[in-house]
């Protein structure tokens, strides 16, 4: 009778600890990331990028020619220059690519990172239900077009995907920041 009972015991304690617990954004946190989306005035610098895992990437990546912390799709960015700044109607971007091309390149590779300077078209911005938003627009470099997706969330975390007419798929994660317009 008594391993019954502890074994229903234990079954409680378990479900009851289980629970996922929910991060809930502050009023104040929630407020920013309004401000900065609606303003369209914000500059995400990302941590991590992970490139589309093909066998050439697999390749590389067990090669150890990347920087350490690096594997498994995952691409350590902390210490690399990248950015993606919106401002406004125009935008400037430079995030470091990694991956597979799979039709052109400049003379001399000068297009190997991602890098926008200019207008941003077709800009959509939807806030969820838990006050995160879903960005997404199209931009061009000097000869590509890429499709962007960005996920924002209250607690300033951001994560990219970006979708180039020539490139594979990138995602990109890191933190959101405010920006002041320029004058």
């Amino acid at each position: 009778m008594k391993p019954i009972y502890l074994l229903i015991g234990l079954l409680i304690i378990a479900t009851t600890s289980c629970k996922s617990s929910k991060s809930v954004a502050s009023q104040a946190e929630i407020d920013a990331l309004h401000t900065m989306v609606t303003n369209k005035q914000f500059r995400i610098v990302s941590d991590w990028a992970y490139p589309q895992v093909t066998n050439a990437m697999q390749q590389v990546l067990s090669s150890g020619l990347l920087q350490p912390g690096s594997a498994g799709g995952g691409i350590n960015l902390i210490g690399n220059t990248n950015f993606l700044r919106v401002s406004g109607d125009s935008i400037t971007s430079y995030l470091p690519y990694y991956g597979e091309r799979q039709m052109q390149v400049a003379y001399g590779g000068g297009d190997s990172a991602i890098e926008f300077k200019g207008l941003v078209e077709n800009y959509k911005a939807v806030q969820n239900e838990d006050h995160s938003y879903t960005i997404s627009f199209e931009a061009k470099s000097n000869s590509e077009s890429f499709n962007v997706y960005i996920q924002l969330s209250p607690n300033l975390n951001s994560y990219m995907t970006v979708n180039g007419t020539s490139r594979h798929t990138i995602r990109y994660s890191g933190e959101v920041k405010p920006i002041k317009p320029l004058k």
